[in-house]
């Protein structure tokens, strides 16, 4: 039996539109196709995605606690040392998000999410374990952070994931439903670890407990040195949600054959995922090495000569090392490097989220660093920087804000940029945070020289906050101005590779600010960022909304 339009014209009846993991007809554009059958299955795998993405970015973001915490308990590891672990997630999560682009289209969505969650156990029953250990060497945590990296790549396929479900009017506030509340993954996971550290969680299972030997923290406030700690917890605790998101996704989700008609069965589709997943850790790897100081790496390399080569040789590798219906189907999804607009809406990612997942990466040490000592002259008048601060704030206490606010105005952007245009909106963050960036970067300039920096934290927070929010707002509205801009086969793989990029913010800002307060200068990181976000309003003006505009506000 067939179904007919208004006109009379015949139309395809759904085929197991929702009855089974494979759907080879969808049509979310045909208004009576989603009202029957496209509305309740768009929404139930974008339901079931949420969670697990949010567990992606709290095993992501995860080492930007830790490594606060690792400072309080006395592991053996300077300030410096410790913020290469969270670059190192940071660069990892990035690098990942290059081949999760592409995995929706070759090995299905019900299937790649399934199996990119269930991947998340490692990092996390790693973590666990390695932390228990005082004594072990930094690349024994460098491992589990890079590691790590498998939660962050995951954003890349979910968002193409998700596009591929939901008509066009609904891009943004859809992708920006996924993201905003995906990303609060850094907000639960900065206020779960340190309350799950603060209990034997799994008892005997779960390790003994170190003490403090610095105060720390919660959202409740501190926490007095000399107090029991599960550090470990921080990497244990995930595995409660993670089994049975698992099951969740392989029950629940769907892969649509319309997008990724060439999956194969389950195991093929598996083997796919596994080995790009391989591909990309092996240029990570090596771009640490030869970034990275010894007696890690060889510190032969600048970061801003890193990055680029850690993404030409993940996309050669890619390119290279793909066979048969793999390489094909990696073929076309380069044809998107062709377009102008993947190369604007890169930047101005970086911009959104580039920024959200930088600061949220970086903040919790700058806070620690920054209003955890005294700031004072020695006898020759040179500062000095390691004089306790009794008044400090707790980074612990404090952090979460920052990613809380940025995850939840993003479907407010998503939906605001549905009604009046993404770039507007964008047009307008950009300038908020080029001002916010400017201002921060002053009162960071203030408490690093005062001996009472406390009394520059609430106008510090509170700018971070501006921040945080300007950007999440700004994630609704590049998500929308892709999905506008790009059809349906080549927007998943825009939204991923855009993605991928602005992840770089991981690594770049804990280095960037961390190398600044190494120098006694943290002001120059925040200028920095402002320059970028100023240059990256002219070029959304230029591309999206000037009189003659390539595509006028999309």
């Amino acid at each position: 039996m067939r179904a007919s339009t208004p006109g009379g014209a015949p139309v395809a009846t759904p085929v197991n539109a929702g009855s089974g993991p494979d759907i080879a007809d969808w049509r979310p554009e045909d208004e009576a196709f989603w009202n029957s059958t496209g509305k309740k299955v768009a929404y139930r795998n974008l339901w079931i995605s949420v969670p697990a993405l949010l567990c992606g970015f709290a095993v992501w973001g995860m080492w930007g606690i830790i490594t606060v915490q690792m400072l309080n308990l006395g592991f053996p590891f300077t300030q410096a040392e410790l913020f290469t672990l969270t670059a190192i997630a940071g660069i990892s999560g990035a690098t990942m998000r290059i081949p999760a682009s592409f995995l929706i289209r070759l090995a299905g969505g019900r299937n790649t999410i399934f199996l990119t969650t269930a991947m998340l156990l490692a990092p996390a029953i790693g973590t666990g374990i390695a932390l228990q250990h005082k004594d072990w060497p930094l690349w024994a945590f460098q491992l589990m952070a890079l590691w790590s990296g498998v939660g962050g790549g995951n954003f890349a396929s979910s968002m193409s994931n998700i596009s591929t479900f939901f008509p066009k009017r609904l891009q943004g506030t859809a992708l920006g439903l996924n993201a905003g509340l995906g990303n609060f993954g850094v907000t639960t996971m900065q206020i779960v670890i340190p309350l799950v550290m603060t209990v034997g969680l799994f008892g005997s299972f779960g390790g003994e407990p170190m003490t403090l030997i610095k105060d720390s923290g919660w959202i409740f406030g501190k926490i007095a040195a000399g107090t029991p700690t599960w550090i470990q917890n921080a990497g244990f605790a995930w595995v409660l949600s993670l089994v049975p998101l698992a099951i969740l996704c392989w029950w629940g989700m769907n892969n649509l054959k319309t997008v990724s008609p060439h999956t194969g069965t389950p195991l093929v589709a598996f083997a796919k995922i596994t080995y790009l997943y391989t591909l990309a850790f092996v240029p990570a790897i090596f771009m640490l090495w030869l970034y990275l100081p010894k007696p890690t790496g060889l510190g032969l390399l600048s970061m801003w000569v890193a990055i680029p080569l850690d993404v030409l040789l993940a996309l050669g590798m890619m390119k290279l090392a793909a066979f048969g219906e793999m390489k094909e189907g990696v073929k076309k999804q380069f044809a998107i490097f062709s377009n102008r607009h993947t190369w604007s809406m890169t930047a101005l990612y970086i911009v959104t989220f580039g920024s959200f997942i930088g600061f949220s990466m970086a903040l919790p040490l700058a806070i620690t660093v920054i209003f955890g000592f005294q700031h004072v002259p020695d006898a020759n008048g040179v500062l000095q920087h390691t004089l306790k601060n009794p008044n400090a704030p707790s980074a612990l206490t404090y952090a979460w804000m920052g990613p809380f606010i940025g995850a939840a105005v993003r479907p407010l952007g998503g939906w605001i940029s549905d009604k009046v245009g993404g770039s507007i909106v964008t047009q307008v963050i950009s300038v908020v945070m080029a001002v916010a960036s400017v201002w921060v970067g002053y009162v960071m300039m203030q408490a690093y020289g005062s001996a009472t920096p406390e009394q520059y934290f609430p106008m510090f927070l509170g700018l971070f906050m501006v921040l945080f929010f300007a950007s999440g707002i700004g994630n609704g509205s590049t998500f929308r101005t892709i999905g506008v801009i790009f059809d349906r086969t080549q927007a998943g793989p825009v939204l991923g590779w855009t993605s991928a990029i602005a992840a770089y913010g991981a690594f770049i800002a804990p280095v960037v600010i961390g190398a600044q307060i190494k120098a006694g200068t943290p002001q120059y990181a925040m200028y920095g960022f402002a320059i970028f976000y100023a240059l990256c309003l002219v070029l959304n003006w230029w591309f999206y909304l000037r009189p003659g505009a390539y595509v006028k506000n999309p």
